[in-house]
């Protein structure tokens, strides 16, 4: 039995020690809105008018640290651009907020830059290639995904 292909991932909720630090990265750089905001508690960010993609709160870790290397617990959160331009905007505001960027990569089927949040939180933003421009492997029975270096300076142009 398999999953329905049309279900997909509404909303992340990620521990924060500070909303408004949290929200200086968040809204402030990536560029989020915030839809609603429960004093130091929580804040619900998103794109483009959905009631939250991103749910950030202090419910168990207000003033806490990173997580410890060696643990459970999320990896990174992945967040989907729609085009090489907006994930090169997206990389123009980072480098513009001297935000630290831990790599880049080219996977054939995506674009991505890997990062952390005030928190420690991992971070993909990334862009998919159409389907079609996907590498596939030898034998036509799959994706071959790859990890090439991304050429950031040309995707800082493509932003415009």
């Amino acid at each position: 039995m398999s999953i329905d292909p049309r279900v997909d991932i509404g909303h992340v909720h990620l521990k924060v020690s500070d909303i408004d630090r949290a929200l200086a990265f968040y809204r402030d750089i990536l560029g989020f809105d915030v839809t609603q905001r429960i004093g130091d508690q929580a804040a619900f960010i998103s794109a483009g008018g959905y009631h939250h993609h991103l749910g950030l709160n202090t419910w168990e870790s207000r003033g806490g640290g990173p997580p410890q290397p060696g643990t459970t617990g999320l990896y990174h959160v992945a967040i989907r651009y729609p085009d090489r331009r907006s994930l090169g905007d997206a990389l123009r505001r980072l480098v513009e907020a001297k935000w630290p960027i831990d790599g880049a990569t080219d996977h054939g089927v995506s674009e991505a830059i890997y990062l952390r949040d005030p928190d420690g939180n991992g971070i993909e933003i990334y862009r998919d290639r159409p389907e079609a421009d996907w590498p596939r492997a030898a034998d036509g029975a799959g994706v071959a995904m790859v990890n090439a270096p991304l050429d950031l300076q040309a995707l800082l142009a493509e932003a415009g």
